[in-house]
């Protein structure tokens, strides 16, 4: 559990504030609630883009790093499919640069063609070299359109295509930043050697005067249940075959959401998990297997993904895989508390920095579920084997699988 106090200025911005005066710094997070899933699917890409743009000066502030370099300040940024988020880790007596350089950037940035230019130069060079220009690194972007057909989840959040960055025009910019960067799409949590009533009085002062603004309308198109399953073949120049399997689960706030995310955990979370166990060190199919969640707002994915040793055909592969599934009918509930206890042990660890904790407080507070972060826990340690093994069931099912086959160029489909 994290303790936190929640306040909301009368233009709409949450302030969430941790206090933990056993440390001398203190972690500022603000969080807008608008990632990829906002952005029109003739401009991709544009969350992230913007996500750049923010450092390049403000109307006041015409260099943003400067100042929190002399304040002995580091950050950074991020950006998914649902939100970004800007993060400064400072000592806590120079709390009030980051309240003025942030309410600052919230006010307005100094938008220009030359900025504007810049940074579509820099996110270009990320698309080539992180997605294009390595091996296997454009498999998501493929497997991404395979899983959703309607929802904005389509494109990774550094955009579909990088024709769509380069259209991006100043006008659209400006618009984007005034429909979503706003106090009342925003959370800005504090936490560290800070005083509760300081951070207050400082939210008031430097982000209360920032007027409300219209929000953008974001209705999206909902996905259709899968019937059956979907596949894609992809031939490149690679040293491997790598197989990704992605399956729908529920949205986040959706109770049943843990049931599902706890059995990734269980079949691909480290050595230890069902899959490595027996695809790597049993049978000695695969070089590398896991699974993960990409925890999404909406209703999201879980991937499978498996890198085949040597002589391996995607055919024993998947009878290996589906055997896998099959045996946890073995489950037991030893194995559960076990797997729970891990989870309790990494949140924990983690914890220990206060930067992580405003983190979750601004992350949790973003996807609505504040309230729930401290049961959280508690609701894993719930789940019985019948709860995990009806997930399989229902979301890890066949006809629900879409899978991309990313293959050497030599090897037949």
């Amino acid at each position: 559990m994290i303790p936190y106090s929640l306040h909301t200025l009368s233009n709409g911005l949450r302030v969430v504030v941790h206090e933990a005066p056993e440390v001398a710094k203190a972690a500022v997070n603000l969080v807008y609630r608008v990632g990829s899933r906002h952005e029109d699917p003739a401009r991709t890409g544009l969350a992230h883009l913007f996500e750049h743009l923010m450092f390049e000066g403000s109307v006041h502030v015409p260099h943003y790093d400067h100042h929190l370099q002399r304040a002995g300040a580091e950050n950074n940024a991020f950006t998914t499919a649902d939100l970004t988020c800007y993060y400064i880790t400072l000592p806590a007596d120079q709390l009030e640069t980051a309240f003025w350089l942030e309410s600052d950037r919230m006010l307005g940035l100094a938008f220009s063609e030359a900025k504007l230019a810049l940074q579509q130069s820099v996110v270009i060079e990320e698309f080539k070299q992180r997605y294009l220009n390595q091996p296997y690194g454009d498999a998501y972007l493929h497997l991404r359109p395979l899983a959703y057909q309607l929802h904005p989840y389509r494109w990774m959040t550094i955009g579909e295509k990088i024709e769509h960055i380069e259209a991006v025009t100043l006008a659209e910019v400006e618009a984007f930043f005034y429909s979503h960067y706003a106090p009342n799409n925003c959370t800005l949590v504090v936490a560290g050697g800070v005083k509760t009533d300081a951070v207050l009085r400082l939210a008031e002062r430097w982000f209360g005067p920032i007027p409300r603004r219209a929000l953008a309308s974001n209705v999206l198109p909902t996905e259709p249940e899968a019937t059956a399953p979907r596949s894609l073949t992809l031939h490149r120049n690679v040293p491997a075959a790598h197989v990704y399997t992605a399956y729908g689960i529920p949205a986040r706030a959706d109770a049943a959401y843990y049931a599902p995310d706890f059995l990734i955990d269980l079949l691909g979370h480290g050595k230890a998990s069902r899959l490595y166990r027996r695809l790597v060190l049993d049978t000695e199919l695969c070089t590398r297997v896991g699974a993960f969640n990409w925890g999404l707002h909406d209703p999201g994915l879980v991937t499978l993904f498996a890198e085949l040793a040597p002589g391996t055909s995607v055919a024993q592969y998947e009878a290996e895989l589906a055997a896998v599934l099959a045996g946890l009918d073995t489950l037991q509930p030893d194995e559960l508390a076990r797997a729970a206890t891990k989870l309790e042990a990494a949140e924990a660890f983690e914890r220990t920095e206060v930067a992580n904790r405003a983190l979750a407080l601004a992350l949790f507070d973003a996807q609505g579920q504040l309230e729930e972060l401290g049961s959280l826990l508690e609701r894993y340690r719930a789940l019985t084997v019948d709860d995990v093994l009806a997930a399989r069931d229902r979301y890890l099912a066949p006809h629900r699988a879409r899978t991309l086959y990313y293959l050497p160029s030599a090897q037949a489909a």
